[in-house]
């Protein structure tokens, strides 16, 4: 089984950036355990920093990626500088990072421009996170958060971006992006929630498309009155 940790940047005391009330911590975990939980589907075990608004010190961080000896290390942070002045997405590896972390962040970096981010590059940076993990490891600014544009994108794109970012870790990971089915069970009771009847069935068509819009999934199935 793949196994991946997951650091989300700041927490607790440190809330990170902060821009007109809005935390870098708060983004930072938020987008991460979405996109874990997407994972998770596929058979992927993910490891986290943390998993509530608390404070992690960065060795804990390296610690605890070291100890869980996971395939892959990705930290999720987002950007500051000045407000409204610098907009965009960029990958971070360590300085003498291998193949399959710069594989990584190539895949990262290009996945999130595909959403509609700015393309800052892959770079590199001696970041304590990059340094002290022994697994390839990369850091992700998902957009400026002193940047409207930027949280526009992040907010009104949010499943785009967590799709992007699902599609490109199990890429890397070498794993189809169909999800794995549950086990069948013979003796299971399931239970069939309908979502209204119609005598026209392009109507009923119409509903199943606003259906998988939602998240739903749903299909038509016929049936004829006594």
């Amino acid at each position: 089984m793949a196994k991946v940790c997951f650091d989300y940047g700041h927490g607790g005391r440190d809330p990170g950036a902060v821009y007109k009330g809005r935390k870098e911590s708060d983004d930072n975990l938020a987008l991460g355990k979405a996109v874990a939980a997407e994972l998770r589907k596929y058979g992927v075990a993910v490891v986290e920093t943390r998993t509530g608004d608390k404070a992690v010190s960065l060795k804990e961080r390296s610690d605890l990626a070291n100890k869980s000896a996971c395939d892959y290390f990705i930290s999720f942070h987002r950007n500051a500088f000045k407000p409204e002045q610098a907009k965009g997405v960029e990958t971070y590896t360590y300085f003498n990072a291998g193949i399959q972390a710069k594989s990584l962040a190539e895949k990262i970096q290009t996945a999130l421009v595909g959403v509609g981010f700015t393309n800052r590059g892959v770079k590199t940076a001696n970041f304590h996170v990059l340094r002290e993990t022994k697994a390839p490891a990369v850091l992700v600014e998902t957009g400026f958060i002193d940047n409207a544009l930027d949280n526009l994108l992040f907010d009104s794109k949010r499943d785009e971006v967590i799709k992007a970012l699902v599609r490109a870790i199990l890429s890397q990971l070498g794993i189809s992006v169909t999800p794995q089915a549950p086990p069948a069970s013979s003796n299971k009771t399931l239970y069939r929630v309908m979502a209204g009847s119609f005598a026209v069935r392009r109507n009923a068509e119409k509903q199943v498309e606003r259906l998988k819009a939602a998240g739903f999934d749903a299909t038509i199935m016929t049936y004829k009155q006594p």
